[in-house]
This record gives C-alpha cells, structure tokens and sequence, in this order.
C-alpha cells in the first residue's frame, strides 16, 4: 500500500469483490443455462442495438426500449352478464425514428364459461384508432374441464410487426383514413411506421407522427372468476441498457457482470492451485535433491514442454466443454514454471547459515522445509501467485475465444466469441466487442499493479 501501483491494484481489486459478491446474491447460480442460454428470456428485448447512453451523442432521437406491463385492468364495466376490462398503455412519443418492432403478449388466462376474446387497438394522437388484433383464447377440449388456464408457463406472444392478421388490418386502415390501396403484402416491414406515422407526399413512404399514443387491450369475459394474469406491450426500441443488446437480444451488461465471479473463480482458484503444487515440487526438488530432484525436474520439463491447446482441444471433445475443465487443464500444465523457480532458490537458501544451525540442532527434514525454507522464499511465492491470476483469465479468455470454453456460462471470452463469430467487428457493433475486451485487461492489469507493489517485499534493494 506504499506504492501507487498497489493501492490502484488493490481498489481494482476490491472492486471486482464487490461486484462479484453482488453478482452472487443477486444472480441465480444457474443463470448460464436458465436465463442467459433461453431465447425466450429475451424475446422482448430488441437486436443487435448499442447501449441507451448513445442517443445523446446522435443528431437524432432514437427510440428509447420499453416494455409496458399491467396486472391490473385500468377501467372494467359490466354488461348484460358480460364483464369488459381495458389495460391501457399511454406512450408519449417524440423520437424523430420508428420503432424497431413492437409485440403484444398475455399469460394466465383463466376462465370458467366460456372463451374470452381479447382485442388490441391504439388510439393515435391524430384522434384515429387502429384495430390490430383480435384473438379468442382456445376452448377446452373433451379432456379438460372448468376452470381452464391457458398461457399460465409460455405467455402467448404475437410480434405485431410481422403478424398476417395486423398487417391485414394495418392495410385496411390505410384505405379507409388516407385513401391509400396497399396490399398487406407489401406492408411487410413497414407495418411499424404506418401505425407510429402518416404518409408522406409520395404515398409510398410514412413521416413520423409525435404525439401520445394510447395503446388498448380489451378482453370480454362471461363469469365472474374470469381472470387475465399480465398483459404486455413492448415498443422495440434502437437503443437499450447500459451496454446494449447482442443479436440474440441479451443484455449484455448482465452478462458481463456475471463473467466478474467467474473470473475471479478461475484466476484465483488456478493460481492458489498451481502456487501450492509448484512450490511444494520446487522445495522438495531442491531440499532433497538425489532421485527426487531428477525425477521432479524431468517431470517439469516434460509438462513444460507439453502444448496446451491441441491437449484441451482433446479432453473438450471427450469430455465435452465444462468451465471446471479448463480450471483443471490449466492447473496440471501451470506448476512446472513454478517449480524450477523455487528449486534455485531453495539450493541457495541450504547454504544459509539457518538452515545449516536447525539441521544441526536435529531438526527433520519437513520442518526444515515448510518451515524455515518456505518461509524465506514466502514473498516470491506470494507474488507469483497474484502474477498467476492474470495469466489464468487471459488464457480462459482465450480459449474460450477460440470456442472452447464452456457454452452454458457467460465469461468474457464467451461473449468474444460469440461477438466475432456473429460478425458482430464487422457489422460495427462495437458495445459487444469492446466492453467485455476492456474487462479483460483491467482484471489482468489489476493482479499485474498488485504484483509490482509487493515488488519491494520479494527484492529488499527496491525498498526506500
């Protein structure tokens, strides 16, 4: 903590706790294969576009990603034995672009008679509405019997921008308001800028229309214990999140947050690992010397000598591509480094004169070892390990870029990968490509600033 070097490092590194302590209790452990690898989890969100911060570095005001949900109807009235609920959704829209898609979804809808029908219309701020849907919940079949739960696991979804029966309606809407003959057809892709504009001179194209828009489900249910659990609207924006969406519509700021765990699991648990095994060798090797020593030696230079990436290739395609596999290959093939090290410096510390006077004094051999040798090379050893830490994450950052990291967890390297392999560099989407690189740095730099403050404890002549 003398250093600046070593207080930096040890901020960085206090961050990284943190954020991983939070990760832990906020995260479910099985966030991987629940939530990060399960496309409906990001159904809603929209693809492929930058973080919401951009917007006020551009000329133009881009479309804001939000997600409208009730629980509860806004206006319910009853009728000859029938109950009408509305779920309006009021959106003030003022950005100078079109949304990127918008959908509508609903789930838990429980009836007792017979099957609701649901209808969604918006109301635009020219005082014209548009009826885009209308859908009756499937009835029971000779099997079921009342009460009936439909869309109580999957919501049922319908993405507006693309469905047949909005495009029809979207279409019939243009000839009745504005006189205009388009075959839905050919309103394929331009469905979102006819409802959110008005056409321009040409006819053939649409002008955004600012102004609030107020968004309406209505559903016609016929017993009392009748019920609709969520409705949901989401306008598609251009921009989301704090870093963006990939082309699976991830957030990505979640999964780099979850990749601060995982690398402080790896770097750390590699490096405590391959620190105790190469330093145990190292001492016995040079402490004991005779056949011991050639035996550790050659072993060292053999597994020095070994390439790693054709062997995890190997065991990747046996056993399959597991986070514990790679921890594990990278502690089997990290010792020898270590162990050479260690062994030149304990044949130095045997001609010490404290290691000569305990050996006199008849102390055994394990005593002298781990508790006099150990102790003058501890501060090398430290700062090997804290050394070890980056070069674990940089090499699980690697392969995982080389695709050979587990799939079922987000690391950094996975979202690398994922960002190269899409052609995510090419295509300019930079917010998948240069966050998760940068985290790999500040981790590796922030074991690297630890290392040169514990400098002066490992050579006394850098001490003031």
């Amino acid at each position: 903590m003398s250093s600046k070097s070593g207080r930096t490092g040890a901020a960085f590194f206090i961050m990284m706790v943190v954020v991983s302590l939070y990760v832990i209790v906020a995260f479910p452990m099985d966030f991987g294969s629940r939530l990060w690898n399960n496309p409906a989890e990001w159904a809603d969100n929209p693809k492929s576009v930058p973080p919401v911060w951009t917007k006020y570095f551009s000329v133009t005001d881009k479309v804001t990603h939000t997600i409208f949900n009730a629980e509860e109807p806004s206006a319910s009235e009853t009728a000859s034995g029938q109950t009408f609920q509305s779920y309006s959704f009021e959106i003030d829209y003022n950005y100078d672009e079109f949304p990127t898609f918008i959908s509508w979804s609903i789930s838990e809808v429980t009836f007792n008679e017979r099957s609701p029908v649901i209808s969604l219309s918006i109301t635009r701020p020219d005082g014209k509405e548009i009826l885009l849907l209308r859908h009756v919940v499937p009835g029971p079949s000779a099997a079921e019997s009342f009460p009936i739960t439909r869309y109580e696991e999957t919501p049922f979804r319908i993405f507006l921008s693309g469905d047949s029966t909005v495009l029809f309606n979207v279409s019939d809407f243009l000839k009745q308001e504005f006189g205009l003959d388009i075959d839905s057809a050919d309103l394929r892709g331009q469905v979102d800028e006819a409802i959110f504009g008005v056409p321009d001179e040409t006819g053939t194209g649409f002008s955004v229309l600012k102004g609030t828009y107020i968004v309406t489900t209505t559903t016609r249910l016929t017993h009392p214990a009748d019920s609709i659990g969520q409705v949901v609207f989401v306008l598609g924006g251009s921009v989301y999140g704090l870093m963006g969406t990939d082309s699976q519509g991830r957030d990505l700021a979640t999964g780099l947050l979850f990749g601060f765990p995982i690398a402080l699991l790896i770097g750390l648990s590699t490096a405590i690992a391959t620190t105790i095994i190469g330093t145990f060798l190292g001492i016995a090797s040079g402490y004991l010397g005779g056949k011991t020593d050639t035996i550790i030696q050659r072993a060292s230079d053999v597994m020095a000598n070994i390439p790693l990436l054709p062997i995890l290739i190997f065991f990747a395609f046996i056993i399959g591509q597991k986070l514990w596999l790679v921890i594990l290959v990278l502690i089997i093939f990290g010792w020898p480094g270590l162990t050479i090290m260690v062994r030149s410096m304990v044949l130095h510390a045997n001609s010490s004169q404290l290691v000569e006077s305990t050996r006199a004094l008849g102390a055994s051999k394990m005593r002298i070892m781990f508790r006099h040798v150990l102790f003058q090379i501890a501060p090398f050893v430290l700062a090997q390990m804290i050394f070890f830490t980056p070069g674990a994450i940089l090499a699980e950052a690697g392969l995982s870029f080389l695709g050979l990291g587990d799939p079922s967890i987000p690391t950094w390297g996975q979202i690398l990968e994922s960002g190269f392999s899409t052609g995510a560099v090419y295509a300019g989407y930079w917010w998948w490509v240069v966050p998760p690189g940068l985290l790999v740095v500040l981790a590796a730099m922030t074991f690297v600033l630890l290392t040169l403050g514990l400098e002066p404890m490992v050579n006394p002549r850098l001490r003031k």
